[in-house]
């Protein structure tokens, strides 16, 4: 079966990243073929490397104009794929009508957001939003979602609800797995006392991902534990960040919060960690929350999404955009850390709940059966 993606691009997100589990993963049967919209980023040599055929066509952000529709036209009629699996708005508007006009009749649409609204996403998001939804009868033979909020709030926007398949992500647990050296490692580098309480996000600095709301939150916590430092890991954390590090200047957190950036060892940076802490204020199925997990790294969320489904029983929730109530959670959390066998027993059930529901093959089987399914 040969299975093209059409992706709005390849850089470092959470869509771009199940993207490249879903393609690598070995299945003999499938010949993954990706093409992307904008230029090479990140994940375009990581797929090459790995063998799967990928095309970047360099077109300018936000310019998905009738020429992207033929040049996607072009290549589809040239491939003949059995499947075209589109990923994101726009790529799901535009390149569900190319699949559709070069004679695809299994076209299924990605859905991996969950909230739009002004100041968060752009004018042109939310009316491709809106064409996507008028489209949804008729275009996608499935629409799939990563998490089930997303379903809901897509049917709510007038999405074709007979067409939803829920597919929650799957996460390589051979790569993000307990490794107490690796974390060592970060730490040493950031030069952090092994002793210290470590908390840390990793997200790209975007207003979804709220650090307003997290670096309140820990200057609070300070108060409580003098020597907890904060990592923040992720595009746009970086000390050129004015913004970032004027908030952190502004709570008195100079000698406490780390930016590292834009990390490629993301698993070790998760062993760092003591507890991860998801603050966003929008989510769909938060990644970083089950590869935190994964790693047995306990987890306080916002409920946001599909996150109080990944942590379960393991973590703590709060609301978002309340920094007392984080607090408060992370307080507790770090009180529980000083009971070493309660502590581990959490750590381990993390990981756990990981393995059991949310498991790369399992993601990659529902996939199959979603891409083997015709139109009703």
């Amino acid at each position: 079966m040969i299975v093209c993606h059409l992706i709005t691009g390849l850089a470092d997100g959470g869509a771009e990243a199940v993207l490249y589990r879903l393609c690598t993963y070995p299945q003999p049967e499938h010949r993954h073929i990706v093409f992307a919209l904008g230029p090479e980023d990140k994940y375009a040599p990581m797929l090459r490397e790995a063998g799967v055929e990928t095309h970047c066509l360099g077109l300018a952000r936000g310019r998905l104009t009738p020429g992207a529709i033929v040049r996607l036209y072009r290549l589809l009629r040239r491939y003949k794929p059995d499947v075209v699996q589109t990923w994101m708005y726009h790529t799901n508007l535009v390149g569900g009508l190319a699949a559709r006009l070069a004679g695809c009749s299994n076209v299924v649409w990605g859905l991996h957001h969950t909230t739009l609204v002004p100041g968060t996403n752009g004018k042109s998001t939310r009316i491709v939003n809106r064409l996507c939804a008028w489209l949804s009868v008729s275009i996608p033979s499935h629409i799939v979602a990563c998490a089930d909020s997303a379903r809901r709030v897509h049917e709510g926007y007038g999405y074709e609800a007979s067409k939803f398949v829920v597919v929650p992500n799957g996460y390589e647990t051979g790569k993000f797995l307990p490794d107490a050296n690796a974390g060592a490692v970060v730490l040493q580098e950031l030069g952090i006392d092994q002793d210290a309480p470590v908390i840390g996000l990793v997200g790209r600095w975007h207003p979804d991902k709220d650090h307003p709301t997290l670096l309140a939150a820990f200057a609070r916590v300070v108060e409580r534990f003098s020597g907890a430092r904060l990592v923040l890991a992720g595009t746009g954390c970086t000390p050129d960040n004015s913004a970032l590090v004027a908030l952190i200047r502004d709570h008195g957190l100079e000698g406490a919060a780390h930016l590292l950036g834009r990390r490629n060892d993301i698993p070790a940076v998760m062993n760092a960690l003591d507890i991860h802490v998801l603050s966003s204020r929008s989510e769909a199925f938060p990644n970083v929350v089950a590869e935190a997990m994964a790693c047995g790294t306990p987890c306080v969320v916002t409920d946001v999404g599909d996150a109080s489904l990944i942590v379960g029983d393991t973590g703590w929730v709060v609301p978002p955009r309340n920094p007392e109530q984080l607090a408060g959670a992370i307080v507790e959390a770090l009180r529980e850390r000083s009971d070493v066998e309660k502590w581990k027993a959490r750590s381990h059930a993390a990981r756990q709940r990981i393995l059991s529901e949310f498991s790369l093959e399992k993601m990659v089987e529902r996939y199959h059966r979603v891409w083997a399914l015709r139109s009703a």
